[in-house]
């Protein structure tokens, strides 16, 4: 390896090479280039006195050494951040908006120091760094400030989350850190930043940045290290919130080690994102969306269209091309202005690209590479194009995170949505038509978080970012990336105790049916699904009993196969979600008016006051169905970016205990008020309640197979639904180890869980119903649509 100095002094540059001088020096002066933690405002030395060295990937020149974290210094972080926390939190909302305004200003300050020190810590070109990453990092703080100023009127009875540790990747170091940390200290948390092992020189320039901007001592510490020191800051219990991006397979670990912990989540994971082209797409236009799209940061990006696919009339076409423009693609130093695809970011990342690809040439797929040859002195890859690639084919499967696309063809747009779907990752996706009535048609079947019509890899903080399905959860940036970093204000009362934990246990109460000298008529109460009362699976069923012995009746006893015809059924059901908010409304209305009808017969089961607050709540979300509205946020593009709400999909809810029949409304109305098809376990205790209400949606007009109804044990049932992978989403309401099961098993497909052991006063509509309900029942898709000549 060469030292710090020796960097650049045997390289060729093309036209006006960025200087790397005052970037080299601003390392130098940090104890010869030896960097610390950043914790409680001062720079600490690891506890284990142990370093590790960071790379230039253009040069494989050392560039500093940096410390590696230990268990006790993660301790020490989060002693920082805890003790810093009640000062932070308790600052009026304008102390905090200054602060992440001189976070802003300090960034431009520094804009041209940040820029050479990204290219250098991660080899991607300096023009992406300076017009790209740094301005969006400024952008983030600024637009954070105003939700910081906003926060008591926007967010009304909501409060900080706590201490979150935040972890973060290599691909766009400090942008990152700009997407964990601004909303965080928006919202009042303090924040332990992990950065990735790869690149840390730009995170750790932050923390000066920080102190330029006075920010008070613990609110932001950092902790570098590697997967190790992640894995004690996961498992913290002192941290509340997690927020992590990276690799599905490290996210999908992180879910399981957080799973029964009680700590928010927001994973934002792998992706394989379509690139979708219509035959009347301009193709001029076409080729330099797809150089945006998978040769931009060397295709390091999580949402990199990294699968082309075209519709037949126009591949060979798109192909002679695409070709000929990846001739003229520059591969080089990463300072050089002129240069189009800098280094990939380490040596282990550059073998994963040539394996996959090796691969891909085995498996039968075309491979084409430009005649020129990359630099031999850095970790370089050119940009490589597969054809004739089979869906099914491992390139077009796996996330290769390198310059590598690969085509396929497609007939109708139909086609084009299967195939697009056809991953387990659902990131963001790409629609080049000039048919704007086929776009709009298009864009919300993708599976995506993020839709960009004619255009490619467009952020900005006012837009949310994050995916469906193994592409993680939660949404980052936005006002639906403020709700991550915050928790309901009722929700802090009684935690110091612990009498949230456990839910107070119900049993049916003394009938107060008179007795009769007549012997009762047998009642066993079926199963619900597909519209119809159906016997269950095994035939076993158990007896519902009063709290003095005397039996109310008789319950199916449900099973994994049971489940598997209700998820069937709730399939089958999707289009649900595509009719009309009205048409949803009417239906509520009309469970409600029936419900009322038969008020008496419910009173004597749960009580006049439950019953009124069911058909109470079913007005609420009748009146929800067809107001719940996305928005149209403030992009700084000539066009617009619509957030759409659309509904999750297949939703398990295992409802709680105590309130039988207002637990089930509560949380059965906001889901398909949205357009989702539900799979219910009623109360396990009470559940006639339940097992009547069916008979109620028999005579709603509830079409078949939107809401399905399981009896039996509810955390045994819950722990299937979370293990099925067509369901798309879990709400579970019961005790700590039907959490930490119900969180495990969503880990195999990443399904969105909503699961907690805390009781709520269901009859406050402050606790039982209202927004969170809904957004828990959404996803936020951002459609980019530019427009104009």
């Amino acid at each position: 390896m060469t030292t710090v100095a020796k960097i650049f002094e045997t390289m060729e540059y093309g036209p006006a090479p960025e200087s790397a001088a005052p970037a080299l020096d601003w390392i130098k002066q940090h104890d010869n280039g030896r960097f610390g933690h950043y914790i409680g405002g001062r720079w600490v030395a690891p506890s284990e006195g142990q370093y590790f060295e960071t790379i230039n990937p253009a040069t494989k020149a050392v560039l500093a050494r940096v410390a590696q974290g230990s268990k006790a210094d993660v301790d020490a972080a989060v002693a920082a951040a805890n003790a810093a926390a009640p000062a932070w939190a308790g600052l009026p909302p304008h102390a905090r908006a200054r602060y992440l305004y001189a976070l802003a200003r300090e960034v431009q300050r520094h804009s041209r120091l940040l820029a050479v020190l990204e290219s250098l810590d991660n080899g991607k070109p300096i023009r992406e760094t300076r017009d790209l990453d740094i301005p969006l990092v400024a952008r983030h703080f600024y637009h954070h400030a105003g939700w910081a100023q906003l926060l008591e009127s926007e967010f009304p009875g909501f409060v900080p989350v706590g201490v979150v540790g935040q972890i973060i990747p290599w691909n766009f170091p400090l942008l990152m850190v700009a997407w964990k940390v601004a909303p965080a200290l928006a919202a009042g948390n303090t924040v332990i930043l992990k950065p990735a092992e790869f690149t840390p020189l730009t995170a750790l320039c932050f923390a000066e940045i920080a102190q330029a901007a006075a920010l008070p001592p613990g609110v932001f510490n950092i902790l570098t290290g590697d997967g190790a020191t992640g894995k004690s800051l996961v498992e913290h219990p002192d941290v509340q919130k997690i927020a992590f991006t990276g690799s599905t397979e490290v996210g999908r670990i992180i879910r399981k080690a957080t799973a029964g912990s009680g700590k928010k989540l927001t994973l934002e994971l792998g992706g394989k994102s379509p690139f979708i082209v219509f035959e009347d797409a301009d193709l001029d236009s076409v080729v330099e969306g797809v150089v945006d799209a998978i040769w931009f940061n060397q295709g390091q990006v999580c949402c990199a269209g990294s699968r082309l696919l075209v519709q037949e009339g126009i591949a060979d076409r798109l192909t002679q091309k695409l070709r000929a423009r990846m001739e003229k693609l520059r591969v080089g130093s990463p300072l050089d202005k002129a240069v189009d695809m800098g280094a990939i970011v380490a040596p282990v990342q550059l073998e994963r690209i040539r394996g996959l690809v090796e691969q891909g040439v085995d498996e039968g797929a075309k491979m084409w590479q430009p005649s020129w040859a990359c630099p031999t002195e850095g970790y370089f890859y050119p940009p490589t194009l597969f054809t004739d690639v089979s869906p099914a084919a491992t390139i077009a499967q796996v996330e290769i995170f390198g310059p590598v696309l690969v085509s396929m063809t497609f007939r109708t747009p139909q086609e084009a949505v299967e195939l697009a779907n056809n991953t387990p990752y659902g990131l963001a996706a790409s629609v080049w038509t000039e048919n704007i009535n086929l776009a709009l048609d298009v864009a919300p079947k993708l599976k995506a978080g993020v839709v960009w019509i004619n255009s490619t890899n467009l952020f900005d903080a006012a837009a949310g970012f994050g995916g469906y399905r193994e592409s993680g959860f939660g949404r980052e940036g936005g006002r639906e990336g403020m709700w991550e970093y915050l928790k309901a204000g009722w929700e802090t009362k009684g935690v110091e105790s612990g009498e949230w934990s456990v839910p107070v246990p119900r049993v049916a109460p003394v009938s107060t049916t008179p007795h009769s000298p007549l012997p009762p008529i047998d009642r066993t109460y079926k199963l619900f699904i597909a519209g119809k009362q159906v016997r269950p699976d095994q035939g076993y069923s158990r007896k519902i009993v009063t709290s003095d012995g005397r039996v109310l009746g008789e319950i199916a006893e449900g099973n994994r196969k049971d489940v598997r015809n209700a998820v069937e059924a709730a399939h089958a059901a999707a289009g649900w979600a595509r009719g009309s908010g009205h048409m949803r409304a009417q239906i509520l209305y009309f469970i409600a008016e029936n419900l009322a009808t038969r008020g008496a017969e419910f009173a004597a089961r749960v009580g006049r006051d439950e019953l009124d607050a069911s058909i109470a709540r079913l007005f609420t979300y009748a009146a929800w169905a067809d107001k719940w509205d996305g928005a149209v946020h403030q992009t700084p593009i000539r066009g617009v970016t619509l957030a759409m709400n659309e509904p999750v999909g297949v939703l398990g809810i295992a409802a709680p205990d105590e309130v039988p029949l207002l637990g089930f409304v509560s949380l059965v109305a906001p889901a398909i008020a949205v357009g989702n098809t539900v799979i219910v376990v009623p109360s396990e205790s009470m559940p006639l309640a339940a097992t009547e209400f069916y008979t109620v949606l028999e005579t709603s007009d509830v079409p078949d197979g939107v809401i399905n109804v399981i009896t039996g044990a509810k955390n045994p049932l819950a722990k299937v639904l979370a293990e099925h992978d067509d369901v798309d989403g879990v709400w579970y309401f019961g005790n700590a180890a039907g959490v930490q099961a119900v969180e495990l098993a969503s880990a195999a497909n990443m399904k969105r869980t909503w699961a907690t052991a805390r009781t709520r006063d269901w009859l406050d509509p402050l606790q039982g119903e209202g927004r969170e309900f809904l957004r828990r029942a959404t996803e936020v898709k951002n459609i980019w649509i530019p427009y104009g000549e």
